[in-house]
C-alpha cells in the first residue's frame, strides 16, 4: 500500500492545531494572525486555502469561538485536496473586521492593531495563526529555516517588530512580491516553535543540532587523526631512508650506541609512532630522545655526498 510522507512543517502545524482553543480572546488573537497571513483578507471576501488536516479541522471551531459564526463556504479537503473556507457574507465579514478595531465597510491597508493583543498571551496567539496560516518549517535533519510569509508588507514588519518584543531576533527578506521573515539558527527555531505550543518540534530540532554538532566533532577528529598519521608516515619514511644511505655509506655499526638502536628500531618498526618506539627502547627513553636521534640519522644523510 502506498504510504504518504508527513513533512516535518506538517507535523508542527498537527501539535499546534492539536492545543485547546483557549478563551475567547485566545481565539480571536490566533484568528487574527490566520486571517492577515491568509490568501484573502478583504471586505468583499475572506478565503484561507490550505493542505493542512489538522488545520481544516481547526479552523471552523476556532472561527465559531472566536466570533460565533461559520464559514459561507468550505470545499475540497478530501482525497488530498486543499481545503479553501470562505466567507462572503457582509455583516459576517463586517464583524469580523471590527473586531480588530478596523471599519468594516471599507478595506483598509491591512496591518496589527496591536491594540487588538492586549490580553495576556494574545501575541503569542497571533503568532500562532501566523504560523499555521504562512509559516513553514524545514526539516532539521537537513537544515535549519524557519519563516512567514506574506504579501502584507506592512503585516510582515509589524510581526518583525512583534518578534523583537518577544526576545526574537528574525530576518527579514522579499521573495516574489511577498515580504518573508525567517530563521536559521537551530537555538532561535527551537525557542519559536516551543513558544507557539509545539514543544515536540522544538525539541526534534535542539536533537538534531546537537547530533550534528557530534557528528561535525566526530568528523573534525577523524580529519585531524588521519592527516597525523599521514605526518607519522611521511616522517617514518624519511627516516628509514636516511638509515639506508647511512648504512650503505657509513655502516650502522659505525655508529654511537644511541643512534644505532634507533636505526634498529625505525627498520623493525617502520609505521610505528615516536611515542610507542621510544618505549621499545632499552633502556626506555623519552620521546624527545627518540626524536632527536632519529633527526640526527637524517641530518648525518643529508651530509654524505
Amino acid at each position: 500500500m502506498e504510504t504518504t510522507s508527513i513533512s516535518f512543517s506538517s507535523e508542527v502545524k498537527a501539535e499546534l492545531c492539536a492545543l485547546p482553543l483557549g478563551d475567547k480572546a485566545g481565539a480571536l488573537a490566533e484568528c487574527y494572525g490566520i486571517l492577515l497571513y491568509s490568501n484573502t483578507f478583504t471586505t468583499r471576501e475572506i478565503r484561507m486555502v490550505t493542505g493542512n488536516r489538522a488545520l481544516m479541522q481547526r479552523l471552523p471551531r476556532l472561527f465559531k469561538k472566536a466570533f460565533g459564526l461559520e464559514f459561507d463556504q468550505v470545499t475540497g479537503g478530501e482525497d488530498n485536496k486543499k481545503g479553501i473556507f470562505r466567507i462572503t457574507t457582509p455583516e459576517k465579514i463586517r464583524r469580523i473586521f471590527e473586531a480588530f478595531g478596523a471599519d468594516g465597510d471599507c478595506t483598509p491597508v491591512l496591518h496589527i492593531n496591536l491594540a487588538a493583543l492586549e490580553e495576556p498571551g494574545a501575541r503569542v496567539a497571533f503568532l500562532r495563526g501566523a504560523f499555521l496560516a504562512g509559516g513553514s518549517v524545514t526539516d532539521p535533519e537537513k537544515r535549519f529555516h524557519c519563516e512567514l510569509v506574506t504579501s502584507h508588507y506592512n503585516v510582515s514588519r509589524e510581526c518583525y517588530s512583534l518578534l523583537l518584543e518577544l526576545g526574537f531576533t528574525p530576518r527579514e527578506t522579499k521573495r516574489g512580491g511577498n515580504s518573508v521573515i525567517y530563521f536559521k539558527q537551530a537555538d532561535a527555531m527551537a525557542e519559536l516553535l516551543t513558544t507557539l505550543g509545539a514543544s515536540n518540534g522544538g525539541m526534534q530540532v535542539v536533537s538534531a543540532k546537537i547530533e550534528k554538532s557530534m557528528s561535525n566533532s566526530v568528523n573534525r577528529k577523524l580529519n585531524c587523526d588521519f592527516a597525523n598519521a599521514d605526518k607519522v608516515v611521511a616522517a617514518a619514511q624519511e627516516q628509514l631512508n636516511a638509515i639506508k644511505k647511512v648504512d650503505r655509506e657509513i655502516g650502522l655499526s659505525e655508529l654511537p650506541e644511541g643512534l644505532q638502536q634507533a636505526a634498529f628500531l625505525r627498520i623493525a618498526n617502520p609505521d610505528m609512532s615516536l611515542a610507542d618506539l621510544a618505549l621499545l627502547s632499552d633502556p626506555p627513553v623519552t620521546k624527545s630522545c627518540l626524536n632527536h636521534r632519529l633527526k640526527r640519522l637524517v641530518s648525518m644523510a643529508e651530509t654524505i655526498c
